[in-house]
């Protein structure tokens, strides 16, 4: 019953925002302690109360991951709210002010924590406008644990309830890199790139979102390494897919319509964008076969490493992270201090290592996404 607990709370902790608990908690001390014990009986989650937030309907993975976190969790005697911080209106090619709310989310905070919820778990939509949940958790003595976009330093120094489990952006970029130099340190793979033989690879940037910590520190970092490592690049463009397989797909049609037979690499901030790439690509019949890579190891995208429709991929462990941020949730919750087995960095970042995926080790990751 042990695992069962523990992989419900965590796949709350992945993908959403989340409140565990039923009685207040007293702000959280900094630091180490024992490890909480752990829910026993079918019937822990008795009385307990769990809000899901995620930031956007228009993901087809976290629609999946929100129904299944409240389906799980109910079945675990949790009483489950589960709702979207985003306007009603989609516009799916250029989505700003449309999509995500942070005033949404920031309401939905206020709310869990006006309702009593011990633990908020954020996955902000915005990383520098976190003072709202912020404001309220400290007001109240909540403690919150932000995960996946983290908040400004200055924000997260204003308690020491104030927690962010994530990992760190350059590894992924120097990784990254690292799966485009590998192929490239082979002659025969940098032929087969080099698809115009003039010694440099041109290529093209899908990013994430504006203001982004993980966009702008993986864009830059991985084409640095590149370079430095003694490579020619030429860019020959950079647009902004918001994260998201469809955007990424429509941008990726106006590259090709500009550049008809000059892409020979797509780098892509995480695999979703990758995805909407090879879907573009795939569509337009694209003459050459360009070298693709993304970030996270997301199944669809171990898939397609597997299947040689996608080169490379830099694995974000949501796993690990979702464990920890477990943890710790369990204990802030009933007012224990941070288990020892939780390395703290200046008692407020717990950051987890990413790893590299090509097709010579994909079947490693798969076989871990099926167990």
């Amino acid at each position: 019953m042990k695992k069962k607990v523990l992989a419900a709370l965590m796949a709350v902790a992945l993908t959403a925002l989340t409140a565990c608990g039923a009685a207040p908690a007293a702000p959280a001390a900094s630091g180490s302690g024992d490890a909480a014990p752990a829910a026993t009986d079918s019937s822990s989650g008795s009385g307990k109360k769990v809000a899901v937030a995620m930031p956007t309907q228009s993901s087809e993975r976290w629609m999946h991951d929100g129904a299944n976190m409240k389906a799980q969790l109910e079945e675990l005697g949790y009483t489950v709210d589960l709702q979207y911080a985003e306007d009603d209106i989609r516009i799916t090619i250029d989505i700003v002010g449309a999509k995500k709310s942070q005033l949404t989310q920031n309401d939905q905070a206020r709310n869990y924590i006006q309702d009593n919820y011990d633990v908020l778990c954020v996955n902000l939509v915005d990383r520098t406008d976190a003072s709202g949940i912020i404001d309220k958790a400290v007001e109240s003595g909540t403690p919150v644990i932000f995960f996946n976009r983290e908040p400004v330093s200055e924000d997260l120094s204003r308690w020491d309830g104030l927690y962010y489990v994530g990992a760190i952006p350059s590894q992924s970029g120097e990784l990254q890199a690292k799966i485009i130099t590998d192929a490239l340190s082979d002659p025969d793979k940098f032929d087969a790139i080099d698809v115009n033989d003039n010694g440099t690879i041109q290529y093209v940037m899908l990013e994430g979102e504006a203001g982004h910590q993980d966009s702008l520190v993986r864009t830059s970092v991985c084409t640095n390494t590149i370079v430095n490592a003694g490579y020619s690049l030429e860019k020959l463009g950079d647009e902004y897919a918001n994260w998201d397989r469809d955007q990424a797909r429509t941008k990726m049609k106006e590259l090709i319509d500009r550049y008809p037979f000059q892409i020979e690499m797509v780098i892509a901030n995480n695999d979703d964008m990758a995805l909407g790439a090879i879907d573009a690509l795939t569509e337009c019949d694209y003459p050459l076969d360009p070298f693709v890579v993304g970030i996270n190891g997301t199944p669809d995208a171990l898939e397609a490493v597997r299947t040689m429709k996608m080169d490379g991929s830099v694995y974000n462990d949501a796993k690990g992270q979702g464990e920890t941020i477990m943890e710790m949730a369990y204990a802030l919750g009933q007012g224990l201090p941070i288990p020892d087995t939780i390395e703290l960095t200046f008692d407020k970042y717990v950051f987890t290592p990413y790893s590299i995926i090509t097709y010579d080790n994909v079947q490693e990751y798969l076989n871990n996404e099926s167990n």
